[in-house]
């Protein structure tokens, strides 16, 4: 079966560079027409400029593929909006989001200040529901869409000095578990992707030996599928990188429960070994399943 995207639009957010232009240009080769959406900025945000957008419609117009630029910063609603105008205005319609804009502004919380803990939560986590939002509506109305939001396993497994990315790139899988429930009926597919990839994001962070073996390009593949029809999974979060592919997934312990009186701090502090065993566990895939099996005992 080879997978195509003719007569679909996709945006790709923060598509200059890296991740993002590796996305763009593999989707443009199966056929997609693609906004490409970068500012230009440095990889803290500062600055701008039209030079990596440009660059990246050219390379796909070069390989016969259908681009336009867009330089719109993600970071706030109106000009969020003005990405998925773009779509529009080009190409008519917008059928794939794939929210990979992103900025580092690494420090020990202890120094870091709250600017740029805001700006850094506000590009990653609400720059992906800015764009998300202008694209609903289009959506929803022909019941289909692929959206893929970008996570980080700095979320999901922590990394030092990354408090403002780590809770916004976990924050993004709490926004993508409530859409997908929405979007479902409306054949809306929507997951989270946390990439291993050398990128200007990552490349201080690792060994040349480690980002040797980090290409982009390994990443994409993972994107494209689930950007694609053949997909029907929604509401996952895969891990991608270096040829690994593989779903991540929350799990809860079968824990302890105490029945025919209130329980006490005593019960909790003599019994944390055994609540927070997950040897046995259950996976819930909304919270009301959660809700259910801790009212039931089940």
């Amino acid at each position: 079966m080879t997978i195509r995207f003719d007569n679909r639009v996709a945006i790709v957010t923060g598509a200059g560079n890296g991740l993002g232009r590796a996305h763009a240009l593999l989707l443009a080769s199966r056929g997609a027409k693609v906004v490409v959406n970068d500012p230009g900025g440095a990889v803290d945000g500062k600055g701008g400029g039209h030079a990596a957008a440009d660059k990246v419609v050219d390379e796909i117009k070069a390989a016969g593929g259908i681009a336009v630029a867009n330089y719109d910063s993600v970071a706030e609603a109106a000009t969020a909006a003005n990405i998925v105008k773009t779509a529009v205005d080009a190409f008519g319609t917008v059928d794939i989001v794939v929210n990979n804009a992103g900025v580092l502004r690494d420090k020990t919380f202890h120094n870091m200040t709250t600017e740029d803990f805001e700006f850094v939560v506000k590009v990653h986590f609400l720059g992906t529901a800015y764009v998300t939002h202008a694209a609903w509506p289009i959506l929803r109305a022909k019941a289909y869409g692929r959206i893929v939001v970008t996570s980080s396993n700095s979320g999901i497994y922590g990394t030092f000095g990354q408090s403002n990315y780590g809770g916004a790139k976990l924050a993004v899988v709490g926004f993508m578990n409530a859409l997908r429930l929405e979007g479902q009926k409306y054949n809306i597919m929507m997951n989270a992707l946390a990439p291993i990839a050398a990128t200007r994001m990552t490349e201080s962070l690792m060994t040349p030996e480690a980002l040797a073996k980090l290409r982009p390009e390994f990443v994409s593949p993972m994107v494209a599928y689930l950007c694609s029809e053949q997909c029907q999974r929604t509401g996952d979060i895969w891990s991608a990188g270096a040829g690994t592919f593989a779903r991540i997934e929350y799990r809860e312990a079968e824990g302890l429960r105490i029945d025919g009186r209130a329980p006490t701090i005593e019960d909790v502090a003599d019994n944390i070994d055994k609540i927070a065993d997950v040897s046995a566990s259950r996976v819930f895939r909304t919270s009301g399943e959660e809700v259910a099996a801790v009212v039931s005992g089940s």
